[in-house]
């Protein structure tokens, strides 16, 4: 019985021998991927990346990310906010760097700006997700942790306490952070025990902390070696002994060198005449202050003494008002004129021009420094 040899092919020889054109655009843009928590759909992922290289696809992604905003603003169900999460998803799914083109951070500020002070979403774990993805987009994450705090929005969730809590960690606030983490246990914060878990963790990496710090500071100084030692294997350079300037040191000084010979000058010099500081043009006094200021002190002029000679003559009357001069008007520029008010007609809540990627750029970054330039001042921390 003849066996058949069966050929085990490679995944790369198998995509090349069936010419697809899309299933690794991951192996090609992985570095500006940014990765999500919940994970992504290689699926979506690798057709989103096709968009790099793809013009048609780039432009079908916006003219969706169009339709998802106008579908926000006719929205007539009974949830507001999920029109909202819907497109979030979307964009951070179709542009997988989400950056400043996205859109991503200009959709976060217009929907917490929606429903801050809306009693029915305060305590909505969704809504609460939004901010706090808002806030790892911000440059300063604790004006809205402070917000929050202060609007009671998401205080009886644990995963307001352990954001705020990680947040003011990284920044070195561990007083303040031990202190919110435990204003969430007492509000019994839920999941209570996924956030006494992380309090429990919270308080070891103190610890932690705490004791690499003493031993930095009872760790003995390194011993005193005098110029060139040679240091064994490990050993640390960076304490080095004195240098001793002393010349009847006999281990500082150079045995067998010659001296150094001194520059003479042999014209005009004669030791035997000692030098005379020429004092024919030298200062005796300084003189009194004003005399020394006297650069300071301009003396006023008069500046009305001269006169602009006016030309003879009488004025002419108000000019008439002269026929309308037609303006010419460009075709495309006039199309594309009017599609950008379509645009933002219909998106009455975003605002947002996207034909325009410049605009989007320049929004977002204002909004990473100022997360709550719209809100009023009456809501903000204090």
């Amino acid at each position: 019985m003849a066996e058949t040899a069966i050929e085990k092919v490679d995944p790369e020889t198998e995509f090349l021998a069936s010419k697809r054109q899309t299933g690794y655009e991951w192996e090609t843009f992985k570095e500006n991927v940014r990765p999500l928590k919940r994970g992504r759909n290689v699926n979506l992922l690798n057709h989103a990346l096709k968009s790099y290289t793809d013009n048609n696809l780039k432009n079908s992604l916006y003219e969706h990310r169009r339709k998802l905003i106008e579908a926000i603003d006719e929205y007539k169900g009974e949830d507001p906010l999920l029109p909202w999460l819907q497109c979030i998803k979307w964009v951070q799914e179709a542009f997988p760097p989400c950056g400043d083109g996205s859109g991503l951070v200009v959709i976060y500020e217009k929907c917490v700006q929606a429903f801050w002070d809306s009693d029915r979403y305060k305590d909505d774990l969704r809504y609460l997700k939004v901010w706090l993805e808002y806030a790892d987009n911000c440059l300063d994450a604790e004006v809205i942790y402070a917000f929050l705090e202060a609007n009671g929005i998401g205080k009886t969730h644990s995963d307001f306490y352990i954001s705020y809590g990680l947040h003011l960690e990284s920044k070195n606030k561990i007083k303040t952070a031990n202190r919110i983490l435990e204003l969430g246990i007492s509000r019994n914060a839920q999941p209570v025990e996924k956030l006494k878990a992380a309090y429990r963790k919270f308080v070891a990496r103190s610890m932690a902390r705490s004791k690499a710090t003493d031993d930095s500071m009872e760790k003995p100084p390194a011993p005193v070696r005098s110029f060139g030692t040679v240091l064994a294997k490990g050993q640390n350079r960076t304490h080095l002994a004195p240098f001793r300037s002393d010349p009847s040191d006999s281990s500082n000084s150079r045995s067998g060198a010659a001296p150094l010979s001194v520059y003479k000058d042999s014209v005009g010099c004669d030791d035997s005449i000692p030098h005379q500081t020429d004092i024919s043009n030298s200062w005796h006094t300084l003189g009194p202050r004003a005399e020394r200021n006297k650069e300071n002190n301009a003396i006023p002029g008069k500046w009305k003494s001269y006169k602009i000679p006016q030309r003879p003559g009488t004025r002419t009357g108000i000019a008439t008002a002269s026929a309308c001069i037609p303006v010419f008007v460009d075709e495309e520029c006039q199309e594309s004129q009017n599609v950008k008010e379509k645009s933002k007609k219909s998106s009455r809540l975003l605002q947002l021009r996207w034909e325009n990627e410049k605009d989007l750029k320049r929004e977002t970054e204002q909004i990473r420094k100022n997360p709550l330039r719209k809100f009023p001042q009456s809501s903000l921390p204090r």
